[in-house]
């Protein structure tokens, strides 16, 4: 899974767009990261930028963007209404895929010392990355502002984790809240009413503050959640207006769930749900699984299928339409040209692909055909999974045939990447073979350069070997339980599986027969061996027991 965290940082400048553009350009400037949102207020005087990407290339333009801030923002000249203690205020980190809050945390406090080692930046850490149990808090971090700043530093007790003595660079810049978070997801649920008193009646009963009652707190259902009630002029209508701070104890389809059921409880009903900014993947994909399972439907379908149920279920578009390419932020990171480019052939039409590799270039050649032949065998095994699932009178074996189907998207995912990534490691051999030669060192670099990009060539067919074998299984539990109405087409999964298996074996021999690694060579074709001999056994097996069916 690709590694992605978001960066959050505030800026003390809301009302020069010079300096704004200034500090955004020197964010944007480190490869890798995309700028995603620039915020400026002017009576906060501040500027709330959102950025993402790898989780190093993120810690280095939260670094840049901190430099140009210091040199750009003068503290002893700020005034604005929001709270703050720096140029750079402050600097969350927040996991979005593949990395954990703890790591997060590891890299904040990592930042926060290259701040002040590098830039002269005193720098508090504040929650997952406190040092002190207290500094969890960021209030605690902040508290004075920037005026305190100067007798903060000179207390032992309120000194900044990373900083010395206050000097010109602390007077000038001030200091940094450098921390890791959770994501915080800003939502809106609209009702049917314009009574913000019950709007918030809704928001105390779910909030984990809860409401006062004879002087004592009475907690709500949500934890971790902040809420409250209020009446929106341009849609006349009012809502709950909530922060989910911790997206895994409170997903969202939970927290629409239960302002939903505290509505119904106050003769009120959620009409529809408004994501305020974006929004993790990952939170439709567990929205659209939750809907889906209490639906008693297979999970095992396309992710824009599952992301639709989720916006249809929450009424995500009640307000306006939603666009899941412009919330979600992994597929803003996305650039659709380079994606295009990357996974041409998977992108075509199936007369596309068929007609380019009808034509004069040898590639696509065996390889990616095969890949696609293993994608086909592996999606129809997933549909006789899913209209098993679907079927009339078998409601309570949906579970076992949805597990069926999802493990069939993921070999399918697979295979048709592995469409592209053959073609690509032929061209790699032939880019290799196109290096310059006059030279004896010129002569070594190439035969290196061969030897890898062969090497490769022959490594992408035996994954494609490895991939549409975990097909086979699947095909066998179709054609043995699954809707006996398809069990041709099970049976059909087997057949074109076992062809891509056969297939790419083929390119792995030819490939590795070049290879000057003997040793490398005899290891790829030996596992491609064993994985066509096993897949000719339980393709007969699998061929034998379709027979057996149709022929009742």
């Amino acid at each position: 899974m690709t590694r992605i965290i978001e960066c959050v940082p505030n800026f003390s400048e809301g009302r020069d767009r010079k300096i704004i553009d200034a500090i955004v350009s020197a964010i944007a400037s480190v490869e890798g990261v995309k700028v995603l949102d620039v915020d400026p207020g002017e009576t906060t005087n501040r500027t709330v930028v959102t950025f993402v990407g790898a989780p190093e290339v993120v810690c280095e333009a939260a670094y840049q963007g901190a430099a140009k801030a210091k040199e750009l923002i003068d503290m002893r000249l700020h005034h604005g209404a929001h709270p703050r203690i720096g140029a750079t205020d402050v600097l969350p980190l927040v996991p979005v895929s593949g990395i954990t809050l703890e790591e997060c945390a590891v890299l904040a406090r990592q930042l926060a010392q290259r701040l002040y080692t590098g830039l002269g930046i005193p720098c508090y850490c504040y929650e997952a990355a406190a040092f002190k149990p207290e500094r969890k808090n960021l209030a605690v971090c902040r508290s004075g502002e920037y005026e305190a700043l100067e007798q903060k530093m000179s207390d032992p007790e309120r000194k900044p984790d990373f900083g010395g003595d206050y000097d010109e660079v602390a007077a000038r810049a001030g200091a940094t809240n450098v921390g890791a978070r959770d994501f915080l997801l800003a939502v809106n649920f609209n009702l049917n009413t314009t009574s913000t008193r019950r709007a918030m009646a809704i928001a105390f009963d779910v909030r984990e503050k809860g409401r006062k009652v004879n002087d004592t707190w009475v907690p709500g259902t949500l934890k971790g959640c902040k809420a409250t009630g209020w009446y929106i002029d341009e849609y006349g209508i009012a809502q709950v207006s909530m922060n989910i701070t911790d997206i895994k104890a409170v997903p969202l389809h939970k927290a629409f769930e239960e302002v939903s059921r505290a509505a119904a409880a106050r003769g009120l009903r959620v009409t529809g749900t408004e994501v305020v900014g974006l929004l993790p993947r990952k939170v439709l994909l567990d929205a659209g699984r939750f809907y889906l399972e209490r639906q008693g439907r297979s999970l095992g379908i396309p992710e824009d299928q599952i992301i639709k149920i989720a916006v249809k279920s929450m009424s995500l578009d009640d307000l306006r339409p939603f666009n899941p390419k412009e919330k979600v932020i992994e597929y803003l990171m996305v650039d659709e040209a380079e994606e295009a480019a990357r996974e041409r052939l998977e992108r075509m039409s199936v007369k596309g692909f068929a007609l380019e590799t009808a034509s004069e270039s040898p590639a696509p050649g065996g390889g990616s055909v095969s890949a696609a032949m293993g994608a086909f065998g592996a999606a129809l095994a997933t549909m006789v999974a899913n209209l098993s699932a679907h079927k009339r009178g078998w409601d309570d074996r949906w579970k076992e045939f949805s597990d069926v189907a999802e493990k069939g998207q993921a070999i399918l995912g697979e295979l048709l990447s592995l469409v592209d990534r053959d073609t690509a490691a032929f061209d790699g051999i032939m880019e290799a073979f196109s290096m310059p030669k006059g030279t004896d060192q010129e002569k070594a670099v190439r035969a290196d350069a061969i030897e890898k990009a062969t090497l490769n060539a022959a490594s992408v067919p035996l994954e494609t070997m490895e991939a549409a074998f975990k097909a086979l299984p699947l095909s066998m539990q179709m054609v043995r339980n699954g809707n006996p109405a398809s069990v041709s087409d099970a049976g059909v999964a087997a057949l074109a599986a076992t062809a891509a298996i056969r297939g790419a074996a083929l390119n792995v021999k030819i490939n590795a027969a070049s290879l000057k690694d003997r040793e490398a060579a005899r290891s790829l074709t030996d596992r491609a061996d064993f994985l066509v001999r096993e897949a000719i056994l339980l393709q007969d097996a699998i061929m034998e027991e379709t027979e057996s069916r149709i022929n009742l």
